[in-house]
């Protein structure tokens, strides 16, 4: 069983990714969000509806609402104005949210609260605007990390542009900070996502909410003309959790943010002594087990 802290932009497969962790039987010490799939205000109301839907007790911290230097960019074209597709159902109201305190806080807290040997591993699922802050304001408590697994970047074509995979795209000034910092950095990329996915004929037996929520997550890539769709941060958690079950090509990574068509690509050049590992392989039957994590939940709708 391993802890880690949870940066993400609270999209379905975020969501996803968190209970791939429950399922493995990992502990989450906190969540903070970020600006991305949509805007702060709905990453935190989905958050807040996921915490009262699924039962998830870790803290939750709202943390960046733009990017460092940049304008805003979402995902909300794709994925709606809830950052999440559906079905149908749609996760509850979660109330308010009752953590006062800011994500750069906690997490500078959670890390200068490390004792020696401890571990302080940060699953990050979403743009690294968090994470670039805590480098800048705090790069002490910074290298108190001992592993950051990103699910980001591309080692080939991007998504959200020709070159560009969204995370990196959406805050390309925080992933060069992050890329730059000499963090211990495993990156889950655009191209090793795209080799673990799922089809209709493999959606598991959940509770109506999770069946619908995975369902517009699946759809995604079924209205654009692909038989399956591709499996992203969950795939993320799992790196995060069983780390000695992937391949790895160290390398380091560096990433545009140049304001024109390179804006946001990662390049990944091989090294033999790069702080930074890009996943390139697996033992696990990965997308099944994503998928596990899935069934048997019995989540509230509204």
């Amino acid at each position: 069983m391993s802890t880690f802290w949870v940066d993400t932009d609270f999209g379905f497969d975020d969501l996803w990714a968190l209970l791939a962790l429950r399922h493995l039987g990992d502990d989450i010490a906190g969540i903070s969000l970020v600006a991305g799939n949509a805007t702060l205000a709905q990453v935190t109301s989905n958050a807040l509806g996921a915490r009262q839907a699924y039962g998830l007790d870790a803290p939750i911290y709202a943390g960046a609402a733009r990017p460092l230097l940049r304008n805003p960019e979402t995902a909300e074209r794709i994925l709606g104005t809830r950052g999440m597709q559906s079905r149908g159902q749609h996760l509850p109201d979660g109330g308010p949210l009752r953590e006062s305190t800011d994500a750069h806080t906690a997490l500078k807290s959670w890390l200068g609260s490390a004792q020696y040997g401890m571990r302080r591993d940060i699953l990050a699922i979403g743009p690294l605007t968090n994470i670039a802050r805590l480098v800048q304001d705090a790069p002490e408590l910074a290298q108190n990390i001992t592993r950051l697994i990103w699910m980001g970047g591309s080692d080939g074509a991007g998504n959200h542009s020709a070159l560009a995979e969204f995370n990196a795209l959406a805050d390309p000034d925080a992933a060069a900070i992050v890329a730059e910092a000499g963090l211990p950095l495993d990156v889950v990329d655009l191209m090793f996502c795209r080799t673990v996915a799922f089809g209709p004929d493999q959606l598991p037996r959940s509770d109506p909410l999770t069946a619908d929520l995975l369902g517009g997550y699946l759809d995604v890539g079924l209205t654009r003309g692909r038989p399956t769709m591709s499996i992203y941060d969950p795939l993320a958690a799992l790196v995060a959790s069983q780390p000695d079950a992937f391949e790895y090509r160290q390398c380091d990574m560096s990433v545009s943010v140049a304001l024109n068509a390179t804006q946001g690509q990662t390049t990944f050049k091989h090294t033999t002594n790069g702080s930074t590992r890009l996943v390139v392989g697996t033992t696990l039957e990965a997308a099944e087990i994503c998928l596990d994590a899935l069934t048997g939940n019995h989540a509230n709708a509204n």
